[in-house]
């Protein structure tokens, strides 16, 4: 891959060059550090020398010649799937060992779709940028000298490699109308940098945001481009589009994220974003990051509610609670501050409604809320205290995003995985991610039995109506709550805004019949996002961006309703069956033996009608607890 020839066919110097590489690949790459990568070529050549195994001539020779390498293809790989690729070397080497990764001869089959990769990055990285300019201009990447040729200390800035858009220009001269600047110089083949010098312009109109720039901590507003940067000042820029030689200003966000993209039947991770830039940090947010998953776990909590007796239509109180602990108290309060008074489930997860989750938890017992956020997987292990309910616990991306493929596959467990197979350098499979069973696949001869048949043997987690009843509700978010954004894409989506304590993270959640994409939006070292934000606001469009062009093509195909499931007209207020003239009605689905209630209950609202905190537990609660089930199926 690095000569394109065989090894029989390399020269001396090719030979030296990868004989070089195995103490550090990422030291001596061909193009980034080229010079470094020249000196260490020419010491292997060297001791092949001093070792007698090419003559002083053949040494010299070879030591004169270029590097070589051929520049790979563009592709995924090298701009979109660094986080993936590295979360793989690190799943392989934890398996296997660093022998077996690096000399072992193993051929590894990835889940990475590189197209809908292409696609989460873009969208991923435009939400980042499109929330950071609004904070104005932090100023140049650092600063050179430009009296002389300016292309060689600018080579020297590192630059993002895996944003390919962007390329590192520096300032020659700014004024009241722009910028003139100079971009960063190429490398030949040989590593040498190309002795020509190109130069372009940013308008003000294209460094726009930048007029808003920080200063000693605090943003003011520049009357001049001349007054954000001067000569010599390195920044980022971006080709526009149909122009020749003008260029768009570029910052790399300080607010950073994690995205992941899932087959929710098979657990298989079709996508990975674990920042803005691979090149920046390595740290994978997807995978690495704990984080508070705020209201996008209230799903958690509503769905072992279903599964225990409660249904869309069980009326809880929208109103002030506080919760005693020893000497302690705590009083939690809606996003908004404000509160509605009855309402059904169906609503407050529509609008995410933090009283209604907190009493609804209380009503079941914290205990079970826990069992469902580990069997879920969101957690290993859940305190079983109220605050939890609002999603306080810190958790991944992935396994938000392995959580929500349970509701969306109809309740069957999944592992996500993002390694399909695994074989040895002789072509035996070591690993296989598919654990499906198949019947009559090595009968010996035909005799008329059934034909194969793959079976899945995953784990039942959650009712299938349950399941569904949940997603039906999600869709409601999207239809008509916290989530409205992403109605305008036209198609089924069920998905959950969160937003945690202070703004300091926005998430959202969603998902298709097949596919569950989640990601979460906030800084490495949390701090507010700025009042205001919220998941509908900043986290949502990135999924809505996302969806547009991953689903661009596909059918928009519906949720499957469980066969037995019932579907009844409510009075959407109330949760009670609807009247034939009531303009307010819903249909709502029901389990056998379930249907909406004969006599008003309120959950949180005492005998008298007052707003209660505690008191006797609701009818549902009651079964819940009678059962003793906890919703296996």
């Amino acid at each position: 891959t690095y000569f394109d020839k065989a090894v029989n066919e390399l020269t001396v110097a090719e030979a030296a060059y990868l004989a070089a590489l195995p103490k550090g690949p990422s030291n001596y790459h061909p193009f980034k550090y080229a010079d470094r990568a020249i000196e260490r070529r020419n010491w292997v050549i060297d001791q092949m020398v001093d070792n007698g195994y090419v003559t002083q001539e053949e040494g010299a020779k070879a030591k004169a010649e270029p590097l070589g390498v051929k520049p790979r293809r563009s592709g995924t790989y090298l701009f979109a799937g660094e986080y993936f690729t590295e979360e793989v070397r690190r799943q392989i080497s934890a398996r296997y060992g660093e022998n077996a990764l690096y000399e072992g001869g193993l051929s590894v089959r990835t889940t990475l779709d590189p197209k809908m990769q292409l696609i989460a990055r873009k969208a991923m990285q435009n939400g980042l940028m499109k929330f950071d300019t609004l904070r104005g201009y932090r100023g140049p990447v650092k600063t050179i000298s430009v009296s002389g040729d300016w292309g060689v200390p600018l080579s020297e800035v590192k630059g993002l490699d895996d944003v390919p858009e962007w390329s590192l220009a520096v300032v020659l001269d700014s004024s009241e109308s722009g910028l003139s600047i100079g971009l960063r110089p190429t490398r030949q083949i040989s590593g040498e940098l190309v002795k020509d010098r190109i130069e372009g312009t940013v308008s003000r109109d294209d460094m726009s945001f930048a007029m808003r720039h920080v200063v000693d901590g605090k943003t003011v507003k520049a009357k001049s481009p001349a007054d954000v940067l001067k000569p010599g000042d390195v920044i980022f820029v971006q080709k526009k589009e149909g122009t020749d030689g003008a260029y768009i200003l570029r910052q790399a966000p300080e607010v950073e994220g994690g995205m992941i993209a899932m087959d929710p039947h098979t657990g298989r991770v079709l996508a990975m974003v674990g920042g803005f830039s691979y090149s920046q940090s390595e740290f994978n947010r997807a995978t690495q990051a704990m984080r508070q998953p705020g209201s996008s776990f209230k799903p958690i909590v509503y769905s072992a509610a279903l599964d225990n007796g409660y249904t869309p239509a069980s009326v809880i109180m929208d109103g002030p609670i506080t919760i005693k602990s020893g000497n302690t108290t705590w009083t939690p309060k809606n996003y908004d501050g404000r509160t509605a008074g009855p309402a059904t489930l169906r609503s407050g997860i529509e609008r995410s409604r933090n009283l209604m989750t907190v009493r609804l938890a209380n009503d079941m017992g914290m205990k079970l809320v826990a069992e469902y956020a580990e069997r879920f997987g969101v957690y290993d292990r859940l305190a079983p205290y109220l605050p939890m309910a609002l999603g306080s616990g810190e958790t991944t991306v992935m396994r938000m995003v392995s959580a929500y493929s349970i509701m969306a596959n109809g309740g069957k467990s999944i592992k996500p995985t993002l390694i399909d197979r695994i074989q040895d350098r002789y072509g035996k499979t070591v690993y296989r991610q598919d654990e499906r069973g198949c019947e009559n696949c090595n009968a010996a001869e035909w005799q008329n039995q059934p034909e194969p048949e793959l079976v899945d043997n995953s784990e039942q987690v959650l009712d299938p109506m349950t399941a569904y009843q949940i997603t039906s509700m999600m869709e409601g978010v999207v239809e008509r709550g916290t989530g409205a954004t992403v109605a305008e894409l036209g198609r089924h989506i069920a998905g959950k805004t969160g937003t945690t304590n202070d703004e300091k993270d926005t998430w959202f959640i969603g998902y298709t019949p097949n596919l569950v994409v989640g990601l979460y939006m906030g800084y490495d070292q949390p701090k507010g996002l700025g009042k205001g934000a919220t998941g509908g606001g900043l986290a949502a469009p990135i999924f809505k961006d996302f969806m547009r062009v991953a689903l661009d093509g596909t059918p928009n195909v519906d949720f499957q309703v469980p066969e037995g499931m019932k579907l009844i007209a409510i009075n959407r207020k109330t949760g009670m069956a609807a009247n034939p003239d009531d303009a307010g009605a819903f249909i709502e689905a029901f389990k056998p033996g379930t249907g909406p209630a004969d006599s008003y209950w309120v959950i949180g609202m005492g005998a008298d009608g007052s707003n209660a905190s505690g008191g006797a537990l609701s009818p549902q609660a009651n079964q819940a607890i009678q059962s003793g089930g906890g919703g296996l199926y």
